[in-house]
């Protein structure tokens, strides 16, 4: 699969009935959730897409792309509750074909109009109740072992809101970590944290048992932090670079990732260019083009994706930087660059 077409899926979406769909939440995308050519994809369902899936393949109107295309069926563990009566849908949700993922706690300290991430709606799944605020680590071992018995998920994601302790929520990844690796010792963990005031809980990550780490600066430009994430952004960026490298030290090159947003203002010039700061020292830079999702602060300013093109160019240099550097998205063994169904890296090399 081309660059270019994955990346027009992205942008433009399909029209097909996924059965396994993300809306709201954490991060910057809301989509429905594909096996396009083997890989996991997370795209847009758009009525008026002019892509359409039709028995197992890509259409672009009338012509086959020649990509095979499979729906993520609903899994089976959805079906569960706990012991407490809690459904396993509201404590962790199935991405791409073999990727658990879970926000253990659904809250953020930044989450007031005026510190909120704007491309973000963490808190939006727990207005509607398809969730729960905070997850034990009872229940995320609990939902763990039965995803990986009756779905075959085969790696694991956490992420957290930011909480008001030094450790912005590290601390209960911590606690979630070791109890889901005690309850299946094989699955491969990735946590996604805020820079921690007290880097010392980045070891304990990795002594709990996470296998790789995402520390999010989403832009690194600080004018657009501070547009775009006011709260988040006042985070002063040598934090993220203190944090970036001693996770590195503790986790390894290519095992510390960061999420980059195109479409928040930067030029592609200045996203490569970023992108070449944190390959160098051994970060990965997912680079993701920001939808406004609904429920967040872009969507009802009227924010419009990045054109494909645009995504295109980026994500096609990037890729080329981290197969020059050796650093690729599927070597890290469980979070969203492993995954990769958010991005079009993997199509583009990473």
């Amino acid at each position: 699969m081309d660059t270019v077409t994955r990346v027009n899926l992205a942008v433009h979406g399909v029209r097909v009935d996924a059965p396994v769909r993300r809306s709201k939440g954490a991060g910057p995308s809301d989509d429905g959730h594909l096996v396009l050519d083997g890989e996991n994809a997370a795209l847009p369902i758009v009525a008026d897409s002019p892509y359409v899936i039709r028995q197992g393949r890509v259409y672009e109107g009338r012509i086959d792309l020649g990509l095979s295309v499979n729906t993520v069926q609903r899994p089976q563990f959805y079906d569960l509750k706990t012991a407490d009566g809690v459904p396993y849908e509201k404590i962790a949700l199935l991405h791409g074909k073999d990727v658990l993922a879970t926000t253990v706690v659904q809250t953020c300290i930044r989450y007031e109009e005026s510190q909120r991430c704007r491309f973000c709606a963490i808190e939006e799944s727990l207005k509607q109740g398809s969730t729960i605020a905070a997850k034990t680590p009872a229940q995320l071992a609990e939902v763990a072992e039965a995803a990986v018995r009756l779905d075959g998920v085969r790696q694991m994601v956490m992420t957290t809101g930011t909480t008001t302790g030094p450790d912005r929520g590290a601390r209960n990844l911590v606690r979630s970590v070791r109890a889901v690796r005690q309850a299946v010792p094989g699955l491969p963990i990735q946590v996604q944290i805020e820079p921690p005031k007290t880097l010392s809980v980045i070891q304990d990550l990795k002594d709990a048992g996470a296998e790789a780490i995402g520390i999010h600066v989403e832009s690194m430009d600080d004018e657009l932090r501070r547009k775009w994430m006011p709260g988040k952004g006042s985070v002063p960026m040598a934090e993220y670079e203190a944090a970036w490298d001693e996770a590195v030290r503790v986790f390894g090159r290519n095992k510390v990732s960061t999420y980059l947003l195109i479409g928040l203002g930067e030029s592609p010039d200045e996203l490569v260019a970023g992108a070449k700061t944190l390959i160098d020292r051994g970060v990965y830079p997912f680079v993701v083009p920001m939808r406004p999702m609904l429920g967040t602060l872009a969507r009802a300013d009227g924010a419009t994706q990045p054109s494909a093109s645009v995504v295109a160019d980026v994500t096609t240099r990037v890729g080329a930087l981290l197969r020059e550097a050796g650093m690729l998205g599927e070597e890290q063994g469980a979070g969203c660059a492993a995954c990769g169904a958010c991005s079009a890296l993997k199509a583009a090399g990473g």
